[in-house]
């Protein structure tokens, strides 16, 4: 089957962009063994549990021979402008990807189509299809199928699309032809490096997840560190920093798709009305999002930080203080405990 029939199809049902790779990642292998050794993966131990499954996408699914790799923008177009939210500290940043529906669920949902039309046209074959659900490195795959390139902060890029997009991949014992890769385009800008608020980008191409507030927003379970907290701001849900200052997403494209639009006016909302949500609500509200993963105990943890960010306010010490008594979980009370200080500090 010819590459271009199967871009038309996948366009078709709403990927922006389809491309074909090859399973040889043994350029980016080297590189995710040094990074593991390096412990910047931080408490994510999964990272390394699966081995070489992670850059051998046959040992994964046997009998793999091509991965189809697929781009759709997320972008929503009604949110509220991200900078002037982290510019008013007392509103709540959340990742503009998590602002609308799990896309887990949207993506995983729309490649089984994909597949399931591609074997009609070429009858029966092998496939899995992925969306950041197993063991595969979609950014090396994305950029070998010709998708973008990797930048700097290790986000894929695009010259037509920036960066605020989702991937995917089709894993298939069928032996297409490749797309083809593409030239990088990051120059000598560093500005991805400069911005971040905990310069957790340690290099071109190097992060650290420890310190990367999208990690300790999500993925970390335990107490913040105390040195980063005052750096965190007000992004309660991951943080788009070096995605909002590269120049590439000048040309990012925003999404028709009705799944991405933003819910429950998350791009905009107070962090004193998401604190005071309870965890029914918390569980209700944001049923089908991404953000519900992490839990209504980190949800918590992580708006504390950000009310000890927020500008002093007696309202804001009345409600921590409320909220202190009504709260069993000693994680949480911890992190009040600091946002108290933090305020008292600010106040005299």
């Amino acid at each position: 089957m010819k590459i271009a029939q199967i871009q038309a199809i996948g366009q078709a049902l709403g990927f922006n962009a389809v491309g074909v790779s090859n399973i040889d990642l043994s350029f980016a292998e080297q590189r995710l063994l040094d990074w593991l050794a390096q412990g910047y993966h931080g408490d994510m131990a999964w990272m390394a549990h699966h081995g070489t499954k992670r850059s051998r996408p046959a040992e994964l699914v046997s009998g793999t021979l091509s991965v189809i790799s697929v781009r759709m923008d997320y972008l929503p177009p009604d949110s509220m402008d991200a900078v002037s939210i982290l510019n008013h500290p007392e509103r709540a940043y959340i990742s503009r990807y998590a602002l609308g529906r799990d896309y887990h669920k949207v993506i995983r949902q729309r490649l089984e189509k994909f597949a399931q039309q591609l074997q009609t046209e070429i009858g029966a074959f092998g496939y899995r299809a992925f969306t950041d659900s197993a063991p595969v490195l979609e950014k090396p795959l994305a950029v070998k199928a010709g998708l973008g390139w990797m930048g700097k902060h290790t986000n894929v890029l695009s010259r037509d699309a920036g960066s605020w997009f989702f991937l995917g991949e089709i894993y298939t014992d069928l032996p297409l032809d490749e797309t083809g890769s593409v030239s990088e385009h990051c120059g000598q800008c560093t500005a991805c490096i400069d911005v971040c608020p905990t310069q957790a980008i340690l290099a071109p191409y190097v992060l650290d997840a420890r310190r990367c507030i999208s990690y300790l927003t999500i993925e970390y379970q335990g107490s913040i560190p105390l040195e980063l907290r005052p750096l965190m701001g007000n992004r309660i849900y991951g943080c788009d920093d070096c995605q909002l200052i590269c120049p590439w997403n000048r040309f990012a494209q925003t999404s028709p798709e009705a799944d991405f639009a933003v819910r429950n006016g998350l791009d905009s909302a107070r962090l004193s009305e998401l604190f005071q949500w309870s965890e029914s609500e918390f569980m209700r509200k944001l049923e089908g999002s991404p953000i519900r993963r992490i839990g209504y105990e980190r949800w918590l943890r992580n708006i504390a930080v950000a009310l000890g960010n927020a500008p002093v306010s007696v309202s804001v010490m009345a409600l921590l203080q409320h909220r202190k008594m009504a709260i069993s979980s000693e994680l949480v009370r911890e992190h009040i405990d600091w946002a108290l200080e933090q305020q008292k500090q600010s106040d005299s």
